[in-house]
């Protein structure tokens, strides 16, 4: 019963902003943010609050408001980062389930109105899968699910572009569970 029922819903979980390179950069802003600021302050207290280095040496007016700037919007930039990676914003999944004959993607947002996105399709909506590539200083590998209504929503998330073959695995995969045609190949 159980492998009869993986034939019949096939769901892709997607990542959204709990990747690697957003905590990379959270803890960078963080510490550089914090660095900033602290030495802009020390520049106005006359007091160094560094651990490292002395910072009283700089003159408030202009060198020290300008840290303190940076410091502040660094600081503001990985509070910003920290809270889409405790939200999850872009993660979600992508079901396709033959027994209800509806595919469903389901994506967080930010709180408010809309922080759980809620797609719904009928199965007999769909027109293809579209698989684009473009190549070049800033690459993308998208699959598309095409309805008959000429829209194309995308089923991968935002990230590093993967593999070639492996794109094109899932694409295949997909059409074929699916049902579909496969563009773009």
């Amino acid at each position: 019963m159980e492998n009869q029922r993986t034939i019949l819903i096939k769901r892709d979980v997607i990542i959204g902003s709990k990747r690697f390179s957003n905590y990379f950069w959270a803890i960078v802003l963080l510490i550089g943010g914090s660095g900033f600021l602290l030495a802009g302050l020390s520049s106005f207290f006359q007091k160094n609050l560094l651990p490292f280095g002395n910072a009283t040496e700089l003159i408030f007016i202009p060198q020290g408001i300008l840290m303190s700037f940076y410091g502040i919007f660094a600081l503001t930039l990985s509070v910003y980062i920290s809270l889409t990676i405790i939200w999850n914003i872009g993660g979600g999944y992508n079901e396709f389930n033959k027994t209800d004959k509806l595919i469903r993607i389901v994506r967080n947002g930010f709180p408010g109105k809309n922080q759980q996105i809620l797609l719904v399709y009928s199965w007999s909506n769909i027109k293809s899968i579209k698989l684009s590539i473009q190549d070049g200083i800033n690459p993308k590998r998208v699959l598309y699910l095409c309805t008959k209504d000429q829209r194309q929503i995308p089923l991968t998330p935002v990230e590093q572009p993967r593999s070639l073959l492996e794109l094109e695995m899932q694409a295949s995969e997909l059409a074929k569970f699916l049902e579909v045609s496969l563009e773009g190949i």
